[in-house]
């Protein structure tokens, strides 16, 4: 466990109490809540997700007296149903959690891996054409990391869980916005693949908001499930369809790849700021890596100074957000094929040295290379005994690989893609990528699930989705609340920024004014506006007996407390 202490004024997390779980807009702080929930004296159950039908069912299994696993494993499994578009069995991702018996965080890594006879040489090729795209399709851990989540913090009867994402495929699920603007977006390719049509889009055109809609055979592979755990779907008729389905597409995806699949155990990084501990998804993680940098490098003292949101405050947050991107590319793989020295990338004197290179009139620029992550769905959970869990998971780009295989209705995911290539590393001055794709390893991903604890007692969850944008969110998400002590509400609303990489040195929020945008500038950046944010934040924060959710309405999501 790599820790690193942090000067500066210790002020508390927690302004006041808060006792309310809200839905918050894009229009950051400009449209108030549009849901407010008061908790009661008790400690509080949380659920806050991308989807309302996932929260609601995940709600409901608190109320069953299901513990924040078993709320994460339904709200993951009905968003696979009920908002496939980022998601699903056929995905993978990650976990942090936190044990309330135990007080110990603990990662669950269920990242997609690389068939053992996959090769190298399509991904140099990128983009693929659909006769090649299976070669972009992992083998998929969903299935076992749930059920390992369920095995180490689950309470209720593993079937009695998968039975609601069994009830919304089997009866009907309502389309939400998300995903109806989704299916329009990319109505020109997916109305045509194979499996997608006949589902999402009824009569020829993309279902619409309130549209019902089933995936029976969908259901039938929960059912299978539900009843034999992770071997009904890695094992058998689903298997042989996932093969099957993956060699039509040029993929290498076989049964032994299925059946041999394990899910990792971590050790979560961890880093103490302001009087908390902070902990996130080490590496295959990259994001993990990037937010424990960057609150080493800067004293909660020194942010407030710069002040929250302003051109000076962005441009030294996005300055250690690109030194990061770069140590992503320099050093990070799987660490179960590379070596990666944490410790010395998280040293108090390396970092030292990179914020003294940050000025307030100078911009780093990164090299020109082409990291990319696309979907992700990120859910946080939280029981009255004081156990949770955030929970990220995917199947890369909007639809996976746009692949179903269609008797088991299992969408395949595209995470190879995640993987580098030689022009990247070649970038960096490498002859090759620590990320490069061998059979059996998992490529890095962006998604940073987190839990922040103050004296033995979580105070704080988060997860975020938007592919690239998941690490450097989640970052600016948390800063907000630590630095700042924003309520989730407002730190899930804040514009934010991305760093792109190429092009650009920053994105800003659609709306940033024009005087910001010229601050920025001075300082050496090269300024976009965002043209479109599917990325998205869930955020709960426990003070006792008290709770309060946001959950983040660039994606339509729905935070409830207690029920409500």
């Amino acid at each position: 466990m790599s820790k690193g202490r942090i000067s500066g004024r210790r002020k508390g997390l927690l302004g006041g109490l808060l006792t309310f779980a809200t839905l918050v807009s894009t229009a950051a702080l400009a449209r108030p809540p549009l849901l407010s929930t008061t908790t009661g004296s008790a400690r509080a159950s949380v659920v806050s997700s991308e989807n309302g039908s996932a929260s609601r069912d995940a709600a409901q299994t608190l109320r069953e007296g299901g513990t924040a696993a078993d709320a994460a494993i339904v709200a993951a499994l009905v968003a696979g149903v009920t908002s496939p578009t980022s998601s699903g069995i056929g995905g993978g991702g990650f976990v942090v959690g936190w044990d309330a018996r135990s007080k110990q965080a603990f990662a669950l890594d269920f990242r997609e891996v690389a068939p053992k006879n996959a090769v190298g040489d399509p991904l140099e090729r990128r983009p693929l054409t659909e006769k090649e795209i299976g070669h972009l399709s992992g083998v998929p851990g969903e299935v076992h990391g749930l059920f390992a989540l369920h095995k180490r913090a689950g309470k209720l009867r593993w079937q009695k869980l998968v039975e609601k994402a069994i009830y919304r495929a089997k009866n009907g699920f309502t389309v939400e916005r998300h995903l109806a603007s989704m299916l329009k977006w990319d109505e020109a390719k997916l109305k045509s693949a194979p499996g997608f049509g006949a589902i999402y889009y009824p009569g020829g055109r993309p279902a619409a908001v309130g549209t019902l809609l089933t995936n029976k055979a969908l259901a039938q592979t929960l059912e299978k499930i539900a009843a034999k755990g992770p071997p009904g779907f890695y094992e058998g008729q689903v298997a042989e369809d996932l093969v099957t389905t993956s060699r039509n597409h040029g993929g290498k995806l076989s049964l032994e790849d299925l059946k041999s699949y394990k899910v990792r155990q971590r050790t979560p990084l961890s880093v103490e700021y302001e009087g908390r501990t902070v902990y996130t998804m080490p590496p295959p993680s990259a994001g993990g890596l990037m937010m424990v940098q960057t609150l080493k490098m800067f004293p909660a003292d020194y942010l407030r100074r710069l002040g929250h949101g302003t051109p000076a405050y962005q441009h030294v947050i996005a300055e250690a957000l690109r030194g990061a991107v770069a140590d992503r590319v320099r050093h990070l793989g799987d660490p179960d094929f590379e070596s990666i020295d944490v410790d010395a990338l998280l040293s108090e004197d390396r970092l030292e040295e990179r914020r003294a290179k940050i000025v307030l009139d100078r911009t780093h620029s990164l090299p020109r290379f082409g990291l990319e992550e696309h979907g992700t769905h990120a859910l946080v959970t939280a029981d009255r005994e004081g156990n949770v869990v955030s929970l990220t998971t995917t199947v890369n780009r909007l639809f996976g690989a746009k692949i179903m295989a269609e008797a088991s209705g299992v969408v395949l995911n595209d995470e190879l893609d995640d993987f580098g290539s030689i022009e990247q590393a070649s970038a960096f001055g490498m002859k090759e990528s620590k990320n490069r794709l061998r059979p059996g390893a998992r490529p890095l991903s962006s998604m940073t699930p987190t839990i922040v604890v103050k004296d033995g007692e979580p105070v704080l969850a988060l997860g975020g989705s938007g592919g690239m944008a998941i690490a450097t969110n989640a970052t600016q998400t948390l800063l907000a609340a630590l630095v700042f002590n924003h309520d989730p509400v407002r730190a899930v609303a804040a514009p934010r920024f991305s760093i792109p990489t190429d092009g650009a040195h920053i994105r800003v929020a659609s709306g940033t004014s024009k005087e910001h945008i010229e601050d920025l500038k001075r300082r050496g950046e090269i300024v976009e506006t965002m043209k479109f944010d599917g990325s998205a934040i869930q955020m709960l924060r426990l003070d006792g007996n008290t709770a309060e959710a946001a959950a983040d309405l660039r994606k339509g999501g729905r935070a409830i407390v207690n029920g409500y």
